[in-house]
């Protein structure tokens, strides 16, 4: 039981907290105009006027004592003041986050808000049994989905664009960032079911590995792997396409483009799986460690905790 005193210190906190908030939202607008460097899209996606952003801004840089961004017509940078600022902005919005958790003695549950990137395939494979298991204990906590190229998933983390993203596990990992990893997933050699001359090809008793056509993907994450395999096989690829996005890759594959090496996450939950057939690889393929990344220094932060902790 809190005594009285310390019931007066905890409100009297809170309520010099709510008088920052109007700062943190400040910082918030800031930190989305360093992403964007585009007055125009932060006020529209931040749902301000852009006169209300110039205010925002004007205030910051009054208080800050220098300039944050230089801009002209056609073009908005930020100055060695601004990079300086953007890092305190970043830790000062973590701080608050723990701290509104921390001081609040009558807060049976965590609230706020939690934004989680993946892909499509991440969305319908692995993430509905962790939203399912996050929101039975943390009902009040809202969460901002947004899906997107997986290969794009470290930039939306690195740029505080999302606060956790499921990625699968590059080969040079950021420092910077913190990996919990959820699941292995097997990568495979598929090809197309319909008549067509790449089916001719591969139903042969000995497949002609360099003559086939394959479908790539254009990203350096995805396709190191693929490069090896290639290697491995001692074969120069014939490259039919380089797509961007695995699932892009499954449904050319099902139309008769070509063959192509995917993760069974992507082909088992894709719309055309019943159009393509699997190969059997003459030589491993590495499977990719899938998991949830989100920024080292917010591992702590006590919602993106609770989420790990499910995991």
């Amino acid at each position: 039981m809190l005594h009285k005193t310390q019931h007066r210190y905890f409100d009297e906190l809170i309520l010099f907290m709510e008088t920052l908030i109007m700062d943190i939202r400040s910082l918030k607008l800031y930190l989305h105009l360093c992403d964007s460097l585009h007055f125009a899209k932060t006020a529209e996606q931040s749902h301000v006027s852009p006169s209300t952003l110039s205010r925002a801004l004007q205030r910051l840089e009054d208080e800050v004592g220098s300039k944050l961004f230089e801009r002209d017509n056609r073009s908005v940078t930020m100055t060695h003041a601004g990079l300086e600022f953007k890092r305190f902005a970043e830790q000062t919005l973590a701080d608050w986050s723990q701290l509104r958790s921390r001081i609040d003695p009558s807060q049976q549950y965590l609230r706020g808000n939690l934004n989680l990137y993946c892909s499509v395939t991440a969305a319908y494979s692995h993430l509905p049994a962790l939203l399912d298991r996050f929101r039975r204990d943390h009902p009040h906590v809202d969460i901002h989905l947004t899906t997107g190229d997986p290969a794009n998933a470290v930039s939306q983390i690195q740029k505080n664009r999302t606060d956790i993203a499921i990625i699968a596990l590059p080969e040079v990992f950021p420092n910077t960032l913190h990996f919990t990893p959820i699941d292995k997933v097997p990568i495979s050699v598929i090809a197309p079911l319909m008549q067509c001359q790449v089916q001719q090809w591969v139903s042969q008793s000995h497949i002609d590995w360099a003559k086939l056509p394959y479908i790539v993907p254009d990203h350096e994450s995805g396709r190191k792997r693929i490069d090896q395999w290639f290697k491995q096989m001692g074969i120069k690829p014939n490259i039919y396409a380089q797509v961007s996005g695995q699932e892009a890759i499954v449904s050319m594959v099902a139309l008769g483009c070509g063959v192509g090496i995917s993760p069974d996450a992507v082909i088992h939950n894709s719309p055309v799986r019943e159009r393509i057939q699997t190969l059997v690889s003459p030589v491993d393929i590495p499977a990719f460690e899938l998991g949830c990344c989100c920024k080292e220094k917010r591992a702590n932060d006590p919602i993106i905790s609770a989420f790990l902790e499910i995991i």
